[in-house]
């Protein structure tokens, strides 16, 4: 009597054509095999799917149509047993399924009569050795990969704000996705303030052409590739670390590192509940001077036209006019705005302050120092206590990943304090024209767009009591702006003071050094 099988072809998506495993290759061996020995072929099926499991499609289908069809097939065909699985176990169990419904399973190039016990012994080799074969591939390309980041090559698709390229010679690298990189750097910069939260940096990137959603944005900036490191993963006894990286950085390590001591809250911030336009600008900024809650803001109708308000939602009754409101910060503002006609003044004087004050900064420089030898100690007694069998090993690595960890960021937080005492003038010089474009602001009324700049003036929140404004604290820098000021004021009055006397004068008052970055 005349066999009749199935023809199974099947060829995963890693698998190449060269490599005699293309559909159309084994489809041509099977049905010369069919013609040679007599057996009529019923049906062929395609099969695009991994032999890890046989959680595969068309097989599902072809079990259905072998229950449904009983005794109306007698064998599957196949090249060889890797074609019907790589799995030992569910390869005999799969056997057994298909001998239920009268079907043997069989591969043409590596026949075996599965009814003596011991080609049982040879089907699990063929079963075994592609298995092996791919996991020594998968290990091969695991160490690869592994060995390309220890020498500082990011591998896989570039994430945000980069692109992958490829050199002449076929090298890969990746390297900056304008504009996307440089609004990602802004957006560092805007994390880095402490003035607005992560969603909100988010929503004011996409507005400036960020296509990122919430998820990569989130992964970007706590990725440290950006500011050229990669990452590489603990494995077995080597440790997670991070090593200099073969791209351009984005950003700078102490700015990276700022950023992320502002997302796990090392790093006090003020943070506006939202971003808000005309007529409501200090929403976030304002508080209740009854309940001490953040104010909120609406309009309500009234009968002839609409009034804006800010108001509380704490259950206390208070609310001020919005026009008045931001007509009283207005004015209290107007006060910190420097002259322009005598801003290189503002410079020497503030610089005179600052460098009367170095002592200040050569005293946070020996604690941060002394701090980065009492880490390294602690290394060293754990070396001390591993060696001498108090502590185990794993131990032994969360403690030097610990204090390995507070070092790298106490010598960036040191680095940090260096590179500004070097370029005071400059960042003087940039903060005071931050401060002088107010004006631009007063004349305009565009007050929506300067809350960041109103953020850092103000660093804790206000509020307006008695059509007064008060406020906890304002900015050093700020408030010495309004000092000079105020003498310049009184000098035009007949009082008599030089920019040397000035500066002695501020001096005392105490500026400090980290406030520059206004």
């Amino acid at each position: 009597m005349k066999r009749i099988a199935d023809l199974y072809v099947r060829v995963s998506t890693d698998e190449q054509a060269d490599r005699g495993y293309s559909q159309r290759n084994q489809e041509e061996m099977l049905r010369k095999y069919c013609d040679i020995n007599s057996i009529e072929i019923r049906i062929v099926i395609y099969e695009d799917h991994s032999a890890k499991t046989f959680n595969r499609p068309q097989w599902k289908k072809l079990l259905m149509n072998l229950k449904k069809m009983k005794n109306k097939s007698d064998l599957v065909l196949f090249t060889k047993w890797d074609r019907f699985s790589r799995n030992a176990g569910d390869a005999y169990q799969m056997i057994s399924i298909l001998r239920k419904q009268g079907v043997e399973p069989q591969a043409i190039e590596q026949p075996l009569d599965l009814s003596i016990p011991e080609n049982k012994m040879m089907l699990a080799f063929y079963l075994a050795a592609p298995e092996v074969e791919n996991d020594r591939r998968a290990l091969n390309t695991f160490h690869g990969m592994r060995r390309a980041r220890k020498e500082g090559r990011y591998m896989g698709y570039a994430p945000v704000g980069y692109i992958n390229r490829v050199k002449e010679d076929g090298t890969k690298y990746i390297t900056f996705d304008q504009p996307e990189a440089s609004i990602l750097k802004w957006a560092f910069e805007e994390l880095s303030k402490g003035i607005f939260n992560t969603e909100q940096v988010l929503h004011m990137a996409k507005e400036k052409g960020l296509k990122a959603g919430k998820n990569h944005f989130w992964r970007a900036i706590r990725n440290p590739l950006y500011c050229g490191k990669i990452v590489v993963p603990k494995y077995k006894d080597e440790e997670l670390r991070y090593v200099r990286g073969q791209h351009e950085a984005l950003i700078s390590e102490s700015l990276f590192y700022k950023v992320q001591d502002i997302l796990d809250g090392r790093s006090k911030t003020y943070l506006p509940k939202a971003i808000t336009a005309k007529p409501f600008p200090l929403r976030g900024f304002f508080l209740c001077p009854d309940c001490g809650k953040i104010l909120t803001a609406s309009i309500s109708k009234g009968r002839y036209k609409y009034y804006p308000y800010y108001h509380c939602s704490a259950g206390c009754r208070y609310r001020i006019n919005s026009d008045t409101a931001n007509e009283i910060f207005i004015n209290n503002l107007k006060q910190y705005i420097p002259m322009r006609e005598i801003k290189n003044v503002y410079t020497i004087v503030l610089s005179e302050c600052y460098k009367e004050q170095t002592k200040e900064v050569f005293e946070e420089k020996d604690r941060i120092m002394n701090q980065i030898k009492d880490y390294e100690k602690r290394i060293s007694h754990a070396r001390d206590l591993l060696s001498t069998q108090q502590i185990d090993a794993v131990d032994y690595r969360d403690m030097k990943s610990d204090y390995g960890d507070m070092v790298n960021r106490l010598e960036l937080k040191l680095s940090a304090i260096e590179t500004d005492s070097k370029d005071i003038e400059g960042l003087l010089k940039a903060g005071i024209e931050n401060l002088l474009k107010l004006n631009e602001y007063y004349d305009t009324g565009n007050w929506a767009d300067s809350r960041d700049l109103i953020g850092s003036i103000y660093p804790e929140n206000f509020t307006i009591s008695e059509n007064e404004f008060r406020t906890t604290r304002i900015n050093e820098v700020v408030w010495l702006i309004y000092y000079i000021n105020r003498q310049i004021s009184l000098n035009k009055k007949g009082t008599k003071k030089n920019i040397s006397s000035l500066s002695q004068v501020v001096a005392g008052t105490g500026l400090e050094p980290v406030t520059f970055g206004l």
